[in-house]
């Protein structure tokens, strides 16, 4: 009876012992994106959806000239935002997309007017400044080193650890109102499609 007794308090245990052991498992710690997509459990996992307020958020970002600096989406608020998730600096496919941002700037947002254009990657910021000065680029980028910022976006690959190439635009209220997810860098119509949301996001109240 005691050896029945005992096997069966074991039975009892072992599922108990395997949820902690799932749960919590030994010298685990969460990577910034990780702990991000954690604390947004009310989020969408591709990222807020149009109408919802934009996450607020802190990033370094740096542009042509200068040092880094630590901003908040909130110190935005009044403008539009267009949130630019992109993988790697230099590469191919990103070179394409920031240079048709920076021939259409006035185009597309307004020449800066009152619309702020930040392109973020997981590239530190040295790397991003020297790109910005070899291709005149006119905005501002923002470096997610951890993948924070792109993972309460929903942009952030935490197996490549890189941001996946998607966009955001955000009214002057602090709401979404277009997103991309992914952007067509090699599609015109993405362009144009693009400009419009801003235009219409630049009327917002």
């Amino acid at each position: 009876m005691k050896v029945m007794r005992l096997v069966a308090a074991m039975v009892v245990a072992l599922p108990s012992l395997a949820i902690a052991q799932a749960t919590a498992p030994a010298g685990h710690t969460m990577s910034g994106g990780d702990h991000a997509a954690h604390m947004a459990k009310g989020q969408p996992a591709n990222g807020p959806d149009v109408g919802q307020p934009a996450p607020d958020f802190t990033i370094s970002v740096i542009g042509q000239a200068g040092a880094a600096k630590s901003v908040k989406l909130a110190d935005f608020r009044g403008q539009t935002v267009v949130l630019a998730f992109f993988p790697r600096v230099r590469t191919s496919g990103c070179t394409t997309q920031m240079q048709s941002y920076r021939d259409k700037y006035r185009e597309l947002f307004a020449a800066g007017n009152k619309v702020t254009l930040l392109a973020i990657s997981t590239d530190p910021s040295e790397a991003q400044q020297a790109w910005a000065k070899d291709e005149n680029f006119p905005m501002w980028f923002g470096s997610d080193a951890d993948g924070t910022v792109g993972a309460m976006y929903g942009a952030y690959d935490a197996a490549a650890k890189y941001d996946k190439r998607y966009l955001y635009v955000i009214g002057p209220d602090g709401k979404v109102t277009y997103t991309a997810k992914p952007f067509r860098q090699m599609v015109e119509t993405a362009y144009s499609e693009l400009g419009d949301a801003v235009a219409k996001a630049r009327g917002a109240k």
